[in-house]
């Protein structure tokens, strides 16, 4: 219980940041770079939606999809602006000029246009909330989940105190698990995330990696006590339940 309060609490003092998206695949992926970045998440499928989250939650950080239904982004930006000084990052797949120029000028401090890697989503957020002067803290780099730690900052894995080699991917992929411990990944979330959005090739690499991922870390599929298959729509990472090891988020000192 205590564990969990500092969760909380932790959460907390990290900032929110509203997403306003029509899309669920794509808020989920915005929200968990967020969610990494430390900030707690609130998603709004719609303008009139995110307007009403906005003023329930005083957000820190507001992404908006140009393509909203009913009230476009750019609507949104403006009435924003009236009420908070909050960044706003504009998001949109009409990557043109004029779109740039209206969203800037309806208030937005960025316009991203889609398709967008990650990486580069998270550099937007990073720039935007140092040039606001309310740039957050720097999110816990190592994870301990169980016997497995994963260590983003020196990209060293270790599983029951022997060292694990993994490929750029793999550990990538291993990350984006370990931080988002018992969320259930689909292929299509698991290849916009770590490979990028405009990824081409076989969906089913993610199944050769989760493979060699299992195999380096001494998880047999059969009997899997960390990284498990959810049949029908993907694969989650979980701390064994069997009392042996519990997750440890490892703040930076």
């Amino acid at each position: 219980m205590t564990n969990e309060k500092n969760a909380v609490s932790a959460a907390s003092r990290r900032g929110c940041a509203l997403v306003i998206d029509d899309d669920p695949a794509i808020a989920e992926l915005l929200g968990d770079s967020l969610r990494a970045e430390g900030f707690t998440v609130v998603v709004a499928g719609d303008g009139l939606a995110g307007l009403r989250r906005a003023r329930e939650h005083g957000p820190d950080l507001v992404i908006v999809d140009i393509g909203l239904p009913g009230l476009d982004g750019f609507e949104v930006c403006r009435a924003l602006r009236k009420e908070t000084q909050a960044p706003i990052i504009v998001v949109s797949a009409r990557g043109g000029e004029v779109d740039t120029v209206v969203g800037l000028e309806m208030g937005a401090d960025d316009y991203l246009g889609k398709p967008f890697s990650p990486r580069e989503f998270t550099a937007r957020v990073r720039a935007v909330m140092r040039r606001s002067g309310i740039a957050p803290p720097p999110p816990a780099q190592q994870r301990l989940i169980g016997n497995i730690s994963v260590d983003a900052d020196r990209r060293e894995v270790t599983a029951d105190g022997k060292a694990v080699r993994l490929k750029p991917r793999e550990f990538d992929l291993l990350w984006l698990f370990a931080r988002n411990e018992g969320h259930v990944f689909t292929r299509d979330q698991l290849i916009e995330a770590v490979w990028g959005f405009d990824f081409e090739g076989d969906p089913r690499t993610v199944d050769v990696h989760v493979r060699r991922i299992r195999r380096a870390i001494g998880d047999p599929a059969s009997r899997p006590r960390y990284l498990h298959t959810v049949h029908g729509l993907g694969y989650k990472f979980t701390a064994p339940q069997d009392g042996k090891g519990q997750t440890q988020p490892v703040q930076p000192q």
